[in-house]
């Protein structure tokens, strides 16, 4: 199979032991990465740099690249990019955890149609215990369904892509975009012809919290949305009346209360 590299960000405010049993997935793969870049996103705790020395130690594979402050995510995932030495890229968060033939599923959508450029899957979103799933967030499968979802909601599981190195530079790499960074890069890419394409299983166990969803809500949340449907409207991506229809539901989800907005996330967009 190619070879690929996998890419993964890290910052102070990650539980040492969420980054340990999401290391611990990577390098527990029926297929094992030729490489993995590990961007430390400013000075991190003494228990996250613990793991990352334990792990630096015992796999010669991972390579960890230090930032002198916090760029966030998008800045630091740019800068990780450009050590990766593979095309193949394989996203990764430090918080969750792959299932074993998560890279050896993705690895073989490339082999037999290499000119897409993301390939993704579902994720089984859990709490505590990822024996007790949550719910599964579901994506659309071919590139037709995922060029019609996008104008709509984010039609890819930023955790689970593995992706073209050689596309996302072409389209500018991830762009500073307040909570949207991986959504307005798969608009760019759709844009610009690329295909994208998820596979119609979970391949990643996504770790949620009440906290995440109450972040996904309040007037920031909401303006920065506003802004991005915007965005997509200049460029064309969407015409007036779904950025208008769009506009009036998701703002409405953004300043409703946290349990509502909780409800909405388990029983309708999931």
């Amino acid at each position: 199979m190619a070879k690929f590299s996998v890419l993964m960000s890290v910052y102070y405010r990650e539980l040492p032991e969420f980054l340990d049993i999401a290391l611990a997935s990577v390098f527990d793969q029926t297929v094992l990465p030729d490489e993995v870049v590990l961007v430390k996103d400013g000075p991190l705790t003494p228990g996250l740099d613990a793991v990352i020395s334990r792990y630096a130690a015992l796999q010669p594979e991972l390579h960890v690249i230090t930032l002198p402050e916090n760029v966030g995510l998008g800045s630091a995932l740019n800068e990780g990019l450009k050590h990766c030495s593979y095309d193949l890229v394989a996203r990764m968060d430090s918080d969750d955890i792959c299932k074993p033939n998560r890279f050896e599923k993705q690895l073989a959508v490339y082999a037999q149609s290499p000119h897409l450029a993301v390939v993704g899957s579902w994720v089984d979103e859990f709490i505590d215990d990822p024996a007790h799933l949550l719910s599964v967030r579901r994506t659309p499968c071919t590139p037709k369904e995922i060029c019609h979802f996008a104008r709509k909601r984010n039609p890819l599981n930023h955790p689970t892509v593995m992706f073209r190195k050689d596309a996302i530079q072409q389209v500018g790499g991830y762009q500073p975009f307040f909570l949207f960074e991986d959504y307005y890069l798969w608009v760019r890419l759709l844009i610009n012809g690329f295909e994208l394409y998820n596979i119609q299983e979970s391949l990643l166990f996504f770790r949620s919290n009440p906290q995440m969803i109450a972040r996904r809500g309040g007037l920031k949340y909401a303006l920065s949305e506003w802004r991005f449907l915007r965005v997509m409207h200049k460029v064309k991506w969407i015409n007036t009346y779904t950025l208008l229809t769009n506009g009036f539901i998701r703002f409405t989800i953004r300043i409703m209360p946290n349990k509502i907005r909780t409800l909405i996330y388990k029983k309708l967009l999931r």
